[in-house]
């Protein structure tokens, strides 16, 4: 990792710019404190260089990204928080050019996971069992594909956020922007069958439970943790790859939305993405779908080993 002196205090343009992220752009606070620090460690690399946030030079830009023993992910944030960082302080006239701008981003290898088929999917949630945690580990394996949420927005449902009879969920995602997603008619059976059959005999008897709709086998709200390793306990079971994950579930969801002729903003809306161009992802899914259906079925497309 990046070795640097520790900071005696925040800079005030680093501190009314993070203000900013919450106040203007409602970014959750995970990303506001992981820009936070990715800040603090450019300005304590520039502070033995006798520089300052608003006095920095492309190259002492470079020099902190290039010296940090990070993942390229890792790299790719702290580019995005000092470009975001930049073009605010431009914004607010406290610099007069930005000198991130000629920074390229590092490509993060194969960010999205890749999509279980149909065929997978309904393996993995015909396997648990009729018992009060198979039911609920039904229920959170049909919620997760099919609404599409977050490992963390799934943990955090409510009972009050779920309406059965018209067949919707209501999430609270990324900046605390709240969605309302359509479920389908074999998630809301199964949420129902959870609710009749399974949550009642999750934990002792008697004792009052959390609002949370997933609880674990003592009656508490189900953790992250706990989701995961539900995912991967039926991804084994079904014989699928030990890589699944609920994001792989969520993407799942998307792909198949889009193959099946999905409008893209719809999609945006149900996954919850404040830009359409992080949807986008999914239409070069969809042409891969239907470059293979075109490969298979159009006579000019198929390698005919006739003679001519």
């Amino acid at each position: 990792m990046h070795a640097a002196p520790p900071l005696k205090r925040t800079p005030e343009a680093l501190t009314q710019y993070l203000a900013s992220l919450r106040s203007e752009r409602g970014l959750a606070e995970l990303t506001v404190a992981s820009y936070r620090r990715d800040l603090l460690q450019l300005s304590a690399h520039l502070e033995p260089r006798a520089s300052s946030l608003e006095e920095a030079s492309i190259d002492e830009l470079r020099s902190f990204l290039s010296e940090g023993m990070w993942k390229p992910s890792t790299r790719a944030r702290k580019t995005a928080a000092i470009r975001s960082f930049y073009g605010y302080l431009v914004s607010v006239t406290r610099i007069e050019s930005d000198p991130s701008e000629a920074l390229l981003a590092p490509r993060s290898p194969a960010g999205l996971p890749k999509p279980l088929t149909v065929a997978q999917v309904d393996r993995l949630l015909s396997r648990p069992p009729a018992t009060p945690a198979g039911h609920r580990d039904r229920a959170l394996l049909e919620v997760l594909y099919g609404a599409g949420l977050r490992a963390s927005e799934a943990v955090s449902l409510r009972l009050q956020d779920i309406d059965l009879d018209v067949g919707f969920v209501r999430t609270v995602g990324k900046g605390s922007k709240e969605r309302v997603v359509p479920l389908g008619r074999k998630a809301v059976e199964a949420v129902s069958a959870y609710l009749s059959r399974g949550r009642p005999g999750l934990g002792r008897a008697g004792v009052l439970k959390p609002a949370e709709v997933f609880l674990n086998v003592r009656g508490r709200a189900l953790s992250r943790q706990g989701l995961h390793l539900i995912v991967k306990k039926y991804a084994k079971l079904a014989g699928l790859s030990d890589e699944v994950s609920a994001h792989t579930l969520r993407h799942s969801f998307a792909t198949h939305l889009v193959e099946g002729g999905a409008d893209l903003r719809a999609v945006q809306e149900m996954l919850g993405h404040a830009d359409l161009s992080t949807t986008q992802v999914y239409t070069h899914v969809s042409a891969a779908h239907l470059r293979r259906v075109y490969d298979e079925a159009h006579p000019r497309a198929r390698h005919i080993e006739e003679g001519a």
